[in-house]
């Protein structure tokens, strides 16, 4: 059984509360996962606290792409698309069971936002800027070339289309990847377990924080030389409790999904468009599922749960009757959605309009060094450049010189099939493997695909099971999975399984409803819950299942 485990959260948070760390870093995104694993590679003692579940928030609610920076040649930041562009290629080869290439096309309609000029020499630059392998680089369609490629586009006034690739991820799964090195190289990282006051020496900088652990709701004190504020959409909450919120501030807003069932949305490309109102978004084919996005609105309510509303799947709707005018979606052809915050960071005294989607870091007067406004794509480089500062920080206060940053080759947990060049090597070899285990090959290779090097642990537990199982009518497959999930992956509630471990309640909803039973069941022995325990956690998996279907102003009727 690994250190990241839902069976030792008692043994390690006692540990941390008994001796200090070097860094405590609150947020379990993938900032704080890549900030853990750029720390603990280096030698430094580190520890991660996560209030709700890893990758609960803005990283499991994304748009699921690792983008190359397209978008900010418009806004003409030349030295933005060229940093994104080569870390989108080290995000690839460190993990490329969780992130893929995938082929965009971005159609052009007489009035639209692109034109064929425009877009031709933007995707040709961006290639140039981004260090776009040649296989990858951009090409021009007419628009015949482009109806054939996807036949459901709007053909009115369609000037052609741009072809160029993106990189898909699953964000959740990117997310525990990266925290999963970082444990591995001795990081302490917990779910549920949430910073309620910061300490302070008498010269009043930061000592530590008390934390309460969510699931037995008891206090303790951890003693850190450094914290970083990694918490996201949180980061002001952290840094008002610090007295240190001023000048720069966050800006929330959301963006929601939607998702449809391949054979009602049968896109082949996928495909950025334009919608009525100027903007672009994503139709993009996924696992038998289209799913489209994403909305960008202001947010001021609840931090810890975004939810859709009937104007964001009405305005997603419109969208997609916009550009793909045969299909006729309607609402009760709604699958799942998901919404998640992006935290943007706004000035005083600036205009909204002058909101910025660049990372930054603050200093607090008491040392709570802040991170905020980064984006998926760059989470290694952001938070080399925050080590970096802790790193001079204890040279020159503790005469302590730790290492330069080793992530840019470092593969994250998973990684280890051979970058992408051996990954298609390694994904036949351990199907091969699965099959004379008993799986289909089906099963084996999504295995394979989904949990890279660590597949061999999966098909431990599956051969394990499988007798077992047979007896009891459980689900070898399903229990396999869980017991990964539980034993490496520190998953304690049924969501955690769910939505961030295998992304089931976004991409195949009747998986969840089928196994829910077994799943509950299954944690609730294995974690000992209370009646009251079991009965909250499938309350909130029976919300979750409603608000993935259902507007929030239909769930509360």
């Amino acid at each position: 059984m690994s250190k990241f485990s839902s069976y030792k959260r008692q043994e390690v948070l006692g540990n941390l509360s008994s001796e200090q760390v070097d860094v405590l870093i609150i947020g379990g995104g993938i900032t704080g996962a890549g900030l853990a694993l750029d720390a603990a590679s280096r030698g430094m003692r580190t520890a991660v606290v996560e209030m709700q579940d890893f990758a609960a928030g803005t990283s499991s609610r994304s748009t699921k792409l690792v983008h190359g920076g397209l978008r900010y040649l418009k806004q003409f930041e030349v030295k933005m698309v060229a940093e994104v562009g080569k870390e989108r290629e080290i995000v690839y080869e460190n993990g490329p069971h969780v992130t893929t290439p995938e082929w965009m096309m971005l159609p052009f309609h007489e009035g639209g936002n692109f034109g064929p000029f425009t877009t031709s020499l933007g995707l040709r630059v961006y290639d140039y800027l981004a260090g776009v392998k040649k296989k990858e680089r951009r090409t021009m369609l007419t628009p015949e070339e482009a109806i054939e490629r996807e036949p459901l586009i709007k053909r009115e006034n369609l000037k052609g289309a741009g072809f160029y690739v993106e990189y898909k991820t699953d964000d959740a799964r990117l997310t525990l990847e990266v925290m999963k090195r970082a444990v591995e190289h001795g990081a302490s990282a917990l779910n549920y377990v949430k910073v309620v006051d910061f300490i302070y020496r008498e010269d009043g900088n930061l000592s530590g924080a008390v934390v309460e652990d969510q699931i037995s709701n008891q206090q303790y004190t951890i003693h850190a030389k450094k914290i970083i504020n990694a918490g996201g959409p949180w980061v002001d909450e952290l840094r008002e409790m610090d007295g240190s919120k001023k000048g720069k501030t966050l800006h929330l807003t959301k963006g929601v999904h939607l998702v449809f069932d391949a054979q009602r949305f049968p896109l082949n490309q996928a495909i950025y468009f334009d919608t009525p109102d100027g903007r672009m978004i994503f139709a993009i084919p996924r696992d038998g599922k289209t799913y489209v996005g994403t909305t960008d609105t202001d947010y001021k309510e609840v931090t810890s749960h975004p939810t859709m509303t009937e104007d964001d799947r009405k305005y997603l709707l419109e969208a997609i009757h916009y550009m793909f005018p045969t299909l006729e979606i309607t609402q009760e052809d709604v699958e799942s959605s998901w919404a998640g915050l992006r935290p943007l960071i706004h000035e005083e005294g600036k205009d909204p309009s002058e909101i910025s989607r660049k990372d930054e870091i603050f200093v607090s007067d008491s040392g709570l060094i802040s991170i905020a406004g980064g984006k998926l794509t760059g989470y290694r480089k952001m938070s080399q450049t925050a080590i970096d500062l802790v790193r001079d920080m204890f040279a020159k206060e503790e005469g302590i010189h730790y290492t330069d940053s080793e992530t840019k080759h470092m593969p994250i947990s998973g990684g280890d099939v051979g970058g992408s060049k051996g990954f298609e090597k390694f994904l036949e070899e351990k199907t091969k493997e699965g099959i004379r285990l008993g799986l289909t090959e089906e099963a084996a290779r999504h295995w394979a695909d989904m949990y890279g090097s660590n597949v061999d642990q999966v098909f431990k537990f599956f051969d394990e099971e499988k007798g077992e199982t047979k007896k009891s009518g459980k689900d070898p497959l399903v229990i396999a999975m869980l017991r990964y999930a539980m034993e490496w992956e520190a998953a304690y509630k049924p969501v955690d399984f769910f939505i961030r471990r295998t992304g089931a309640m976004f991409f195949d909803i009747e998986w969840v409803h089928k196994h829910k039973e077994l799943v509950i069941s299954f944690m609730s022995e294995k974690l000992g819950w209370t009646d009251a325990k079991r009965k909250e956690y499938t309350e909130e998996l029976n919300q979750r299942l409603q608000e993935a279907v259902k507007p929030i102003e239909q769930v509360k009727q």
